[in-house]
C-alpha cells in the first residue's frame, strides 16, 4: 500500500489535470485509496477491461473498452472508449466518471473494484 505522501509524489508528474484531480478526490476518502494509488502509478499498471469481463457493478482504474457485451450494471472508469460506452448505456446499464461516483458514494458501497 502506498503512502499518500508517495501518491501525491507521482501525482506532480501527471499532466493531465483531469487525471490529477480524480487522484486528489480519491486519496482524500480512506475506500477510495487503492484507486488513486493505481491511477497515480504508470499508466501501464492501469487495468483496461472489456465489456465481456464485466459481470456485476464495478469501479475500474483505468479504462473499459468495448470487446463483448455488458448487462444493466452500473460501470464506474476513469476512461471509456465511444464504443463501451454506447454498449453500456444502450444495455440499460451507467457509464461513470469516477470523480462522479466519489460525490455520490464516498463509502464505495456496491460496486467492486477490478484490476
Amino acid at each position: 500500500m502506498k503512502s499518500k505522501t508517495k501518491i501525491e509524489k507521482q501525482t506532480k508528474r501527471k499532466t493531465n489535470p483531469e487525471l490529477v484531480e480524480t487522484i486528489r478526490i480519491a486519496k482524500k476518502h480512506k475506500n477510495w485509496n487503492k484507486i488513486a494509488e493505481v491511477l497515480s502509478g504508470p499508466r501501464k499498471n492501469w487495468a483496461n477491461i472489456n465489456l465481456s469481463e464485466i459481470k456485476e457493478d464495478v469501479v475500474i482504474p483505468g479504462k473499459v473498452l468495448s470487446q463483448g457485451e455488458v448487462g444493466k450494471n452500473k460501470v464506474v472508469a476513469f476512461n471509456f472508449s465511444n464504443k463501451a460506452k454506447e454498449k453500456i448505456i444502450k444495455a440499460g446499464g451507467k457509464a461513470i466518471n469516477i470523480i462522479d461516483e466519489i460525490k455520490s458514494n464516498p463509502e464505495l458501497k456496491g460496486v467492486k473494484i477490478l484490476k
